[in-house]
């Protein structure tokens, strides 16, 4: 199975610690090394921005020059999708990497899984087609299409979400459907089986890294008016208070925090 990380922030915020024990899922702390990937939707420090900055490797995280890279450089984003690969469906190949990325009403999408979906074949149509033999692609193609069909124009975060929540257990009764999925404004996440999420806001404490032999002071790296939630496959740090979602849970964070 792939493991997958989200941030949804407030103000613009940096994903580089996060990443940093992350990346090491892929191939050095975890089996996860038939690829990886990350998308930053980029921002004016103001308002979440359209489009999207967008690095995928069939390398490993833990020993990709690009992921080695982004640890050490500071993405600003509102939103972040990032995942690592254990190949279960579909080859190890660039075009099999996760997040997959689409168009719709005039912004980028991103989106990634985590689990197995069976005998899942769903007719595609117009713009939506699978460029990878990936269930995932597949997956996301479809909810792209029926989004599309079911909303003439732009629609609210409320609407999105309700008509996610329509389309979602149609995909899940295929098999195990973890996923993540950012147009920039929201971060959306739907566990199967495993999922996990933090809010942290001032006052920010010091953290430890689970995968990595590294804690950091939180305050150091905020201010007081940032707010960020992180969604994660399994926990990154020992010593914060992560929830673990509901099988069947759809939820969605939109400036840093929890939803409705």
């Amino acid at each position: 199975m792939c493991q997958l990380l989200g941030m949804n922030s407030r103000l613009p915020a940096s994903l580089t610690l996060s990443f940093t024990g992350f990346s090491q899922r892929g191939g050095c702390t975890d089996h996860h090394s038939d690829g990886w990937g990350i998308a930053f939707f980029e921002s004016d420090g103001i308002t979440p921005g359209k489009a999207a900055r967008h690095f995928v490797d069939k390398e490993s995280a833990a020993t990709s020059p690009i992921a080695q890279m982004l640890r050490t450089y500071p993405i600003k984003s509102h939103n972040v999708v990032a995942h690592v690969r254990k190949a279960t469906v579909g080859n190890v190949a660039l075009e099999n990497c996760h997040p997959f990325t689409r168009e719709l009403w005039g912004r980028y999408w991103v989106f990634a899984h985590n689990g197995d979906l069976k005998d899942y074949d769903p007719p595609l149509h117009g713009s939506f087609k699978p460029v990878g033999g990936t269930d995932s692609e597949r997956a996301f193609c479809w909810l792209m299409q029926e989004l599309n069909k079911s909303h003439a124009d732009t629609p609210s975060i409320d609407e999105l979400t309700h008509t996610l929540a329509e389309l979602v257990p149609r995909i899940a009764q295929h098999g195990t459907f973890n996923f993540l999925l950012s147009n920039g404004q929201a971060l959306w996440a739907h566990a199967s089986t495993k999922l996990h999420y933090v809010q942290r806001q001032h006052p920010f404490t010091e953290v430890q890294l689970k995968d990595e032999d590294l804690s950091v002071n939180l305050a150091d790296l905020n201010g007081p008016d940032d707010r960020l939630a992180i969604v994660v496959t399994e926990p990154l740090t020992t010593n914060e208070d992560w929830v673990a979602m509901s099988p069947g849970e759809l939820l969605v964070f939109v400036d840093g925090r929890l939803g409705p």
